[in-house]
C-alpha cells in the first residue's frame, strides 16, 4: 500500500479534532551516551499517541501550528505509520529522534499464570531478590499500596525525598513532580480512583517508589525511583513485582511501559509496538541545517559504536548511546 492510500486508510478514525495549541522550548541533544555535547533549542508542538493509539495503528491529528512554532515532536509513532504521517504533513521535514519498542503487560489471566510465562531464570532472580530484601526487613516484604487522595498526599512526601536521591532527579531533571499543578492532578486521581502507588521500605527505610495514573483502564508507569544506596538490592525489581501482584487482582485492562526501551520492561512486558519518535520540522533552511546536523552526529557514534565492538571495548561501547 502506497502513502497516499495509507492515509486515506486512516483518515476516517483521528486521534481527536485540532485544538488551538501552544509551542514549548524543546532541546535537541547532540548525545555521546548520558553527556549532551550541545542542543539546539526548537519550539515544538508535543503529539503523543496512547497505548491503544500506538496498537491500533492510529495517524494522530496534527493540530494547527502556532506562529512561533518549528514543528512537531511526534511520540510512540508505529513505525509502520511513518511514511503516512510525513505525506500527510504536506512536505514537513521529517527526522526519526529514537526507535523502541513500546513495552506493555495484559493484565488478564492472572498473576501466577503471568509469573509462570517468565524464563525460570528470570523467576529465580525474582524470588531472590525478593527473599533478601526480605531478609533485611525482619523477614516479610515492606510494600505500602496507596490511592485515595489523602493517601497518595502522604506518599508524595515520602517518595518526593527519595527522588532528591535519584539519577533521574539529578541528571535529568525528570524525578517525581512537586508542582502545584502535579499535586492537583494526583489528588483528582485519586478521588476518581485512577492512580496507584507503592512504597518499598528497606529495614524501615523508604527505598523505592512507583506512581501510575490511570488512563481507560490502562495503567500508566509515570514515576518510578529508588534510593541509590540499595542498588545492589535492586528495590526497583522487587516493587514492580509486589504492584504486579496487586494489579492483577484490580479492575485494570493492561500496564504501559510508555516510551523507550530498558530490561526492565523487556523482563515484565507480555507484548509491544515498534514505535519511534518523530520531528516534523517546518522546510526552513535552518531546519534543513539542524536535521542534516543531527543525522550527520548520530552517524558518528553509531560508527565510533560499532568501532569499539569490533575491537572489543565492550564497557566503552555501552556508553555510546547512539546508533
Amino acid at each position: 500500500m502506497n502513502a497516499m492510500s495509507d492515509v486515506a486508510a486512516a483518515a476516517p478514525v483521528p486521534l481527536a479534532a485540532p485544538v488551538p495549541v501552544q509551542a514549548k522550548r524543546v532541546p535537541l541533544k547532540f548525545e555521546i551516551g548520558a553527556r549532551t555535547v550541545m542542543a539546539i533549542q526548537r519550539a515544538l508542538v508535543r503529539v503523543s499517541l496512547s497505548l491503544d493509539d500506538a496498537r491500533e495503528g492510529r495517524l494522530p491529528a496534527l493540530p494547527p501550528l502556532p506562529r512561533d512554532a518549528h514543528g512537531y515532536t511526534i511520540t510512540s509513532l508505529p513505525e509502520d505509520r511513518i511514511e503516512a504521517l510525513v505525506y500527510a504533513s504536506g512536505g514537513m521535514l521529517p527526522f526519526v529522534r529514537q526507535r523502541y519498542t513500546r513495552h506493555y503487560t495484559e493484565l488478564h489471566g492472572g498473576f501466577d499464570a503471568w509469573f509462570e510465562g517468565l524464563s525460570s531464570n528470570t523467576r529465580q532472580q525474582l524470588r531472590r531478590k525478593a527473599r533478601k530484601i526480605a531478609s533485611e526487613s525482619g523477614g516479610d516484604l515492606d510494600i505500602r499500596a496507596y490511592r485515595t487522595p489523602a493517601e497518595l498526599e502522604a506518599f508524595h512526601d515520602i517518595a518526593r525525598r527519595i527522588s532528591l536521591r535519584t539519577y533521574q532527579e539529578r541528571l535529568l531533571g525528570s524525578g517525581l513532580p512537586d508542582s502545584p499543578e502535579f499535586l492537583a492532578e494526583m489528588a483528582a486521581k485519586g478521588a476518581a480512583d485512577e492512580a496507584r502507588a507503592w512504597l518499598l521500605h528497606i529495614g524501615g527505610e523508604p527505598a523505592a517508589y512507583l506512581y501510575c495514573p490511570v488512563v481507560d483502564g490502562v495503567v500508566i508507569y509515570a514515576h518510578v525511583g529508588h534510593d541509590p544506596a540499595f542498588n545492589e538490592l535492586s528495590p526497583g525489581q522487587v516493587l514492580q513485582l509486589e504492584a504486579f501482584r496487586e494489579l492483577f487482582e484490580d479492575r485494570f485492562l493492561r500496564f504501559d511501559f510508555t516510551e523507550g526501551e530498558g530490561q526492565h520492561k523487556r523482563t515484565f512486558a507480555t507484548a509491544g509496538v515498534a514505535c519511534a519518535d518523530l520531528l516534523l520540522l517546518r522546510p526552513s533552511l535552518a531546519n534543513r541545517l539542524t536535521t542534516l546536523a543531527l543525522g550527520g552526529f548520530n552517524a558518528s557514534v553509531a560508527l565510533a559504536k560499532r568501532a569499539t565492538q569490533r575491537a572489543g571495548l565492550g564497557k566503552l561501547a555501552k556508553k555510546v548511546r547512539r546508533g
